[in-house]
């Protein structure tokens, strides 16, 4: 059973999809997807829990007012309007394990454990591109200066989705017409104003207690594996899940895999908890 709902975050309207009924589970999507990147894992998780996802400001069909904003305030008014009033396990990937993070840091009380699927983190060393890496970002540059959106689309395919060392299209199928419909709705949101969150979360890892694993692929931006590795090794109850052959997307790429994990991890809460 899925219910859909619109709430209110200062002046935005955030789509909210639920699924399930039970221990609440709330999803948050990367910043080149919408909540759509998590179906395969929401209608799993969903057969036993109370799994959310929502669309943050400017992705899919949330409305948003331009206003300065707090990504972590919008997931705490989902998790008041939506969540039990219980702890609730964050899944989150790149930027929105960022804001897993932050809130984890900020309102430890919110959190039950995480699942961070390639995190992004406040204060984290700015990126050293290889130089085959380095091609790519400039002409991902050159194609936002010139408004290419169609062209930035496909370039941040080939980043995220394929991976930036492999071949342009290594991921077919639904999985890549479901990342360019979504992004493509990113790229074309009217400004929604600046994230106030500004928390260091990269240098105070070590106060977040919640259980936490943090998975990343073998294909992703070497920057990126090496930051996972920091925060998966620096959190006092951490853990880290390599997977072979995967870029920064695994829920697309590997849905099965992905559901999976995180079957695994969440039932481990459970037993932890009683």
């Amino acid at each position: 059973m899925s219910s859909n709902h619109q709430i209110a975050s200062g002046q935005a309207k955030l789509a909210v999809k639920v699924v399930g009924h039970g221990d609440p589970i709330v999803f948050l999507h990367a910043a080149v997807c919408d909540s759509r990147m998590w179906r395969a894992q929401l209608d799993a998780v969903g057969a036993s829990n109370k799994a959310i996802a929502y669309d943050r400001r400017g992705f899919g069909e949330t409305r948003a007012e331009k206003e300065d904003f707090s990504a972590v305030a919008d997931l705490l008014a989902v998790i008041d309007a939506v969540g039990n009033g219980a702890p609730t396990i964050l899944v989150g990937c790149s930027q929105g394990g960022r804001v897993a993070l932050d809130t984890a840091l900020l309102h430890p009380s919110y959190v039950r454990a995480l699942v961070l699927i390639a995190p992004a983190a406040g204060g984290a060393p700015e990126p050293i591109y290889p130089r085959e890496i380095d091609g790519l970002m400039a002409g991902l540059k050159d194609a936002e200066q010139a408004g290419d959106l169609d062209r930035v689309n496909a370039i941040k395919a080939h980043l995220w989705l394929d991976g930036p060392l492999q071949p342009e299209g290594r991921v077919t199928g639904e999985a890549r017409r479901l990342f360019l419909d979504m992004n493509a709705i990113a790229l074309r949101s009217p400004p929604t104003g600046s994230n106030l969150d500004l928390a260091p979360t990269f240098h105070r890892l070590g106060e977040i207690s919640a259980p936490s694993l943090v998975i990343w692929g073998d294909l992703d931006f070497p920057h990126i594996q090496e930051r996972c590795r920091h925060i998966a090794t620096t959190m006092s109850n951490g853990s880290g899940h390599i997977l072979t052959g995967a870029a920064h997307l695994p829920s697309l790429e590997r849905p099965t895999e992905i559901t999976g994990l995180l079957a695994e991890f969440i039932d481990g809460c459970s037993e932890r908890r009683a």
